[in-house]
């Protein structure tokens, strides 16, 4: 009786070929890359421009009308003029910078997502732009909308006339440009921490 194995024999670990290199398909299934992968990267970052624009479009609107309502509360007598208080003309000089750098920053995504061309500086150096200004923004805007919060309540005790409203509708928009920007800055996080440094 001989003792060599039949060659015509094959073993289970012979019977199914392993997937070929250049079996795409299979690849995806597996491991998450490949075609469908790169699919989905393509339309979370589109995504992620899409919802960093929408916020920065909310962020220029609270900030404009907040502009818009403290430089126009103007009221009969002295003391019922926003210039008369260091706090109103912070909310308003906030306002300001909050509007100039969101529509500037609206302006380049409209440009990008529209032409999709790339902008002149790289996405890296784009990224952390967007992810400082965002939260140092955000951070003026809490900061001038809590500044302003205490002299106006105080106001609203003795007499709650167009001039202490119309300074709580400006505090309320510049708190919610800050959520907006907050959110942004988040997302610019989220952009920033996904670049790749090779």
């Amino acid at each position: 009786m001989s003792s060599a194995k039949d060659p015509t024999k094959k073993t289970a670990d012979q019977s199914a070929p392993p997937p070929l290199a250049g079996d795409v398909e299979s690849q995806t299934v597996e491991t998450g890359f490949g075609v469908a992968g790169i699919v989905r990267r393509w339309r979370r970052e589109d995504l992620l421009k899409r919802g960093s624009l929408a916020l920065r479009g909310l962020g220029l609107l609270f900030s404009l009308l907040a502009f818009i309502i403290i430089a126009s509360n103007k009221h009969g007598p002295d003391w019922e003029n926003f210039d008369k208080y260091e706090e109103y003309r912070y909310v308003l000089a906030i306002a300001i910078l909050s509007t100039v750098y969101t529509g500037v920053q609206a302006l380049r995504q409209v440009h990008e997502l529209s032409t999709g061309k790339q902008q002149i500086l790289s996405q890296r150096s784009l990224a952390f732009v967007d992810f400082f200004g965002d939260q140092i923004v955000a951070y003026l805007l809490v900061s001038a909308a809590s500044s302003a919060v205490p002299i106006t309540n105080r106001m609203r005790e003795g007499t709650d006339n167009i001039f202490t409203d119309s300074s709580a509708a400006a505090i309320s928009m510049e708190f919610l440009a800050f959520l907006a920007l907050a959110f942004s800055a988040l997302v610019s996080g989220y952009k920033l921490s996904s670049q790749s440094y090779v």
